[in-house]
């Protein structure tokens, strides 16, 4: 049985590296962090500063959890107003950003996430920041789980969803969940993510 509720502060950690594990070989991931000394650890870092300064602070981080509490999977949604405040909570997160990413990694991981950002739509819309599931329980259904949870309350307040993805099979995933593919995007050193919008299914 899988539930999915809302993160809480303290859950941040373990989220972060659920999150680390699943992109470990992701294609986007690897231009951010390259290499492999400690990459399962700079990965938590950055996802912790990500989820903190983003969708913790902004829309919500939901974890699908087994019967027992063990968390299985993390969603984590940016809301359509994220971009207010953001500077100021990412400098709160610097310290982990810099374990992370090393100093002069930043600006590289800016100028990666200018370039995803250009593709956003302009209309305020929900942006699924950050998916991702223990390799223990990949194929059960937790991914889905995950993403039914908000994307039911998106169709009842009639909102937009939007995402990048880096592989095909998580794009036939989203499709199935009402995602349409916009654009390839471009630049992404070994890797080229695809734009997906999702409208509010009709009720």
């Amino acid at each position: 049985m899988i539930t999915v509720t809302p993160a809480r502060a303290d859950d941040l950690a373990p989220a972060a590296a659920i999150l680390a594990e699943a992109f470990e070989k992701d294609p986007v991931m690897a231009s951010v962090v390259p290499g492999s000394a400690r990459r399962r650890e700079r990965l938590t870092d950055l996802f912790h500063a990500l989820l903190a300064s983003g969708p913790y602070a902004t829309g919500t981080v939901d974890l699908a959890h087994d019967a027992d509490g063990t968390i299985l999977g993390v969603a984590a949604w940016e809301g359509p107003h994220a971009e207010r405040g953001s500077l100021a909570r990412q400098v709160g997160e610097l310290p982990r950003f810099g374990r992370a990413l090393g100093w002069l990694g930043i600006p590289r991981a800016l100028a990666l996430l200018s370039r995803l950002a250009r593709h956003r739509p302009r209309a305020p819309h929900w942006y699924l920041a950050e998916i991702g599931v223990s390799a223990a329980v990949r194929g059960k259904g937790v991914g889905k789980a995950l993403l039914s949870a908000q994307l039911d309350t998106l169709d009842t307040t009639r909102q937009v969803a939007y995402l990048e993805s880096s592989t095909p099979d998580n794009r036939r995933l989203y499709r199935r969940l009402g995602f349409e593919e916009l654009s390839p995007i471009e630049g992404v050193p070994g890797a080229q993510p695809v734009a997906m919008l999702r409208l509010p299914a009709a009720r």
